[in-house]
């Protein structure tokens, strides 16, 4: 599990990575609001835990923009000092899933953190991610960081098919059955719908997900350096 952390206050951050880090976890850091906007947009998290009090762009901002604009469902829990039932409302409506009050305990975040978890996952059950690009298949809403994406019904086979074999290679032969069964059109239609397929999910984008393994079929997976 994968954790960002906003918080300008370095030994309040550093003391909740440290923790968190021996419970287990993964955890980024951002010490202002532009930061961890940037990371929380462009790098996959299973959680955010968000201050309210940041500079550059403060937390209830920044929680509605990663609902509102990125429209990205990682569950957040917000910290701050603030403890009137007002300044609670507030953080929930702005997309918080659970809010602390400063001061408090570490075992208490934790406990909070593995809540929110295993509330996220009960409703993520239909949700795939691989890198940035997430597909939800209640919805039929693919997006990657955040942009949401069009694809036809072949491509939403495909992806549903690719994203759940991530990072391993789906051979050829499994995706023309999953498109055609038995009766098999020409042999260039597949290597189209890959072509309309990428040029979707990963053109407009940096890094490539979507890889060919030559002479045995496709793979999508998180990588620099290519397959």
């Amino acid at each position: 599990m994968r954790i960002l952390v906003i918080e300008d206050q370095a030994e309040i951050l550093q003391n909740i990575a440290d923790y968190l880090e021996l419970k287990g976890y993964l955890v980024d850091c951002a010490y202002d609001g532009l930061g961890g906007l940037h990371l929380a947009v462009t790098q996959p998290f299973d959680l955010i835990i968000l201050d309210l009090m940041l500079p550059g762009m403060d937390g209830i901002s920044l929680c509605q923009r990663l609902r509102q604009d990125a429209r990205l469902n990682t569950p957040i829990i917000m910290l701050t000092a603030r403890d009137s039932v007002d300044d609670k409302l507030t953080g929930f409506r702005a997309g918080a899933d659970d809010y602390l009050v400063k001061p408090f305990s570490l075992p208490e975040l934790h406990a909070r953190v593995e809540a929110v978890l295993r509330r996220g996952q009960a409703g993520r059950q239909n949700m795939l991610t691989v890198g940035d690009l997430t597909y939800d298949m209640n919805s039929l809403e693919v997006t990657r960081q955040g942009t949401p994406l069009k694809l036809s019904p072949i491509g939403l086979k495909l992806l549903e098919k690719l994203m759940k074999n991530s990072p391993h290679v789906v051979k050829r032969e499994i995706l023309e059955e999953l498109l055609w069964g038995e009766d098999l059109p020409g042999s260039d239609s597949l290597r189209s719908h890959i072509h309309t397929l990428r040029q979707v999910i990963d053109k407009p984008f940096t890094q490539p997900l979507l890889h060919n393994v030559h002479g045995i079929g496709y793979c999508l997976k998180t990588t620099k350096n290519g397959i």
